[in-house]
């Protein structure tokens, strides 16, 4: 079982769509996906149609180390989704003695479950990062083609080499650049810096506005609300890549 964090401390990174779509295009290849929502705002869980109870999240798995909740199946993959009661174990999880490797220890005991588990962190630095972090045997780390993209990848790669120190084995498995838009000379210089820097880096996500925001509206996966458009063959280009990077297994 692969366990991924998708990780990065800023807003509007689409660590979300990221997410979920990458996900889907997973499932839909025949792996056995779980999709975690770390993030209080509950995006992941919205964006696939799924309005959570509190007893669905992780809350007391992280406050109690209580077993991981029974996911939710959709779109053939499995979600422990979030609601903004989960906030709550932020203000919580430094007091409680291991708390942050409470997930990880969980989600170690379905290890025969999944071929595939992608956790969707916060944009924050905080506890429930951490956890999520520590979970996770790699990260993805999602970067928007602006200045401002480049200009939070210190603060992602000190924050990496920390949560090392608690994780030894944790590493960036793939950055992928995010909310592309190639007719802007801004964001082609960009992604040239990126090319220049990261290693290994997946091919630009484009920005469209006339489709993500759609999806997201009617809680579906890009590549289940648009099959076959030009979105859907930039998220299965990005599954091949990653795919390369995990040595992720075909299941007989």
């Amino acid at each position: 079982m692969k366990i991924l964090t998708v990780f990065n401390h800023a807003g509007g990174a689409a660590k979300t769509s990221t997410v979920r779509d990458l996900g889907y295009a997973f499932a839909q290849r025949g792996f056995r996906v779980l999709l975690v929502d770390l993030d209080p705002q509950a995006n992941l869980s919205t964006w696939l149609g799924v309005d959570a109870e509190p007893s669905q999240t992780v809350y007391q798995t992280l406050v109690e180390n209580a077993p991981l909740p029974a996911p939710s199946t959709v779109f053939g993959l499995d979600l422990i989704p979030s609601t903004l009661g989960l906030a709550k174990a932020e203000a919580q999880l430094p007091g409680i003695i291991g708390g942050v490797t409470h997930l990880r220890d969980r989600l170690g005991e379905w290890t025969d479950r999944y071929d595939l588990v992608l956790i969707d962190s916060p944009p924050s630095l905080g506890q429930l990062s951490l956890s999520a972090c520590l979970a996770a045997g790699a990260l993805i780390v999602p970067v928007p083609t602006t200045h401002k993209g480049v200009g939070g990848l210190p603060a992602v790669h000190e924050m990496v080499a920390t949560y090392r120190k608690l994780n030894p084995g944790l590493h960036i498995a793939w950055y992928v650049p995010t909310q592309y838009n190639a007719n802007t000379s801004h964001h082609r210089e960009v992604l040239d810096v990126l090319r220049e820097r990261l290693t290994p880096l997946g091919s630009p996500i484009t920005y469209r506005p006339a489709v993500y925001p759609d999806a997201h509206a009617q809680g579906m996966p890009v590549s289940a609300y648009q099959p076959g458009s030009a979105a859907d063959t930039e998220i299965q280009r990005a599954a091949d890549e990653l795919e390369a990077i995990i040595h992720l297994g075909v299941q007989a």
